[in-house]
């Protein structure tokens, strides 16, 4: 079973250990299309719906009508169109989910859009910056009544993503750290994560949450990209990255750092016995952000202040479990030396599951990242007041423009622009 289909399952015990069952869907539901037979489908958007009233999945197509006639079957899909542009043309159809390989979201999506469909499209948004500009600055999207377009960005919809933000003031960040990793083994060679005109590479994978939230940490974008190392695949895959670590500076003067790897290995006793075995180091991601010291005026007769450490741990899956720990140091120092006379440190870990009382959209404890997501994506196209989180196209484009600076300046090309760029 491959990690994606892992994923599915543990999304449906999940539903049906908290006593879910599909909810009756309101008669103005939005209807569902499907492009591809995606394996991310069924956690990103298929399971999610069935709590959803105002959420119908109806058609899906593929390249190959059989596998889509199988999908279909598996995941109680009722319509089956014999290609994506009749999928996509289908006057039935509300909302198209766009999850097929990055060099094919251009295309499809705006395809999608010029029909007047809703697009939830699947991270990362393009294939690179040039893409993400032309198709979110595209008159489509500024013509009255436009439909939504929306990057799946999961993460941020999740309320411990805004418990996490809230720890610290954002001027404050000094240093942050995101990392994501998968164990080795987990994707084949003929995965599309190695097909560089696809728009592969672990960068495009991991690094598009890794690198997200470091700038959500900071709250702007890095004025340079510090450096940048790849780790390539074997010939012929290695025009794609397996692993990206990269540095970054931010207008602050705060420092970030991102590790991506979609094949971790090592880091056990023995290293000449073991360092070709998988490792799980990484698997639940992480951010943590190191916040300047602040001031605090004296305390009989020493200089008082303050720092801030704040880890969330598994911010990329809160939904399962997470834990954001604020550890506060507190120093008294000598004020002629500046030497620390002492130090505290306290830890305070926090949860959250659902949104505050007064927040419109509070949503439920077992709902998952992607029901989040999907719950704000209904409130926009509906036009109803939502929880408040959202990621606009022009988030979007800039999550792009820092993926490439970090592709060149690590080496590499940048992925490569789709022929039907308008």
């Amino acid at each position: 079973m491959g990690i994606v289909q892992w994923m599915n399952s543990i999304a449906e015990f999940g539903e049906w250990a908290a006593g879910r069952k599909p909810v009756t869907k309101k008669e103005d539901a939005l209807r569902f299309g499907i492009l591809g037979a995606a394996n991310i489908a069924p956690v990103a958007l298929i399971i999610p719906a069935r709590s959803h009233a105002d959420v119908i999945v109806v058609a899906v197509a593929a390249r190959d009508r059989k596998k889509a006639e199988t999908y279909a079957k598996r995941w109680g899909i009722p319509i089956v169109h014999d290609s994506y542009d009749a999928l996509i043309n289908d006057p039935s159809i509300d909302c198209i989910y766009n999850p097929l390989p990055n060099g094919l979201h251009y295309r499809y999506t705006l395809a999608a859009l010029k029909a007047g469909k809703h697009v939830l499209l699947e991270k990362p948004s393009l294939s690179n910056a040039e893409e993400a500009r032309s198709l979110f600055h595209h008159s489509v999207l500024s013509a009255p009544k436009a439909p939504v377009l929306l990057e799946a960005s999961h993460y941020r919809f999740h309320p411990a993503w805004r418990l996490f933000r809230a720890q610290f003031n954002k001027e404050d960040a000094e240093d942050v750290e995101s990392r994501a990793g998968l164990f080795a083994g987990a994707f084949d060679s003929s995965d599309i994560r190695w097909n560089y005109d696809l728009a592969g590479g672990a960068t495009m994978d991991l690094g598009h949450y890794a690198l997200s939230a470091l700038r959500g940490a900071f709250g702007t974008e890095p004025t340079k990209v510090t450096s940048a190392t790849a780790r390539l695949r074997d010939p012929p895959y290695d025009r794609c990255d397996e692993a990206m670590t990269a540095t970054y500076t931010f207008p602050n003067g705060g420092r970030g750092r991102m590790s991506a790897d979609l094949g971790t290995r090592g880091g056990y006793w023995f290293p000449w016995l073991t360092s070709r075995w998988p490792s799980f180091r990484d698997c639940l991601a992480s951010v943590t952000v190191r916040t300047q010291p602040q001031a605090l005026g004296s305390e009989n007769g020493l200089e008082k202040s303050e720092q801030k450490m704040v880890k969330f741990t598994n911010f990329m899956g809160p939904h399962g479990w997470h834990r954001i720990a604020v550890t506060t140091t507190t120093t008294l120092s000598d004020p002629t030396s500046g030497n620390p006379v002492k130090k505290t440190r306290s830890t305070e870990k926090k949860t959250a599951y659902t949104f505050p009382e007064v927040t419109a959209s509070k949503g439920e404890e077992w709902w998952s990242t992607y029901r989040y997501m999907l719950e704000e994506f209904v409130n926009k196209v509906k036009g109803r007041e939502g929880s408040g989180a959202w990621i606009d196209g022009e988030e979007s484009i800039r999550q792009m423009e820092a993926n490439d600076r970090t592709y060149e300046k690590a080496g590499m090309l940048v992925r490569p622009t789709c022929k039907e760029l308008e």
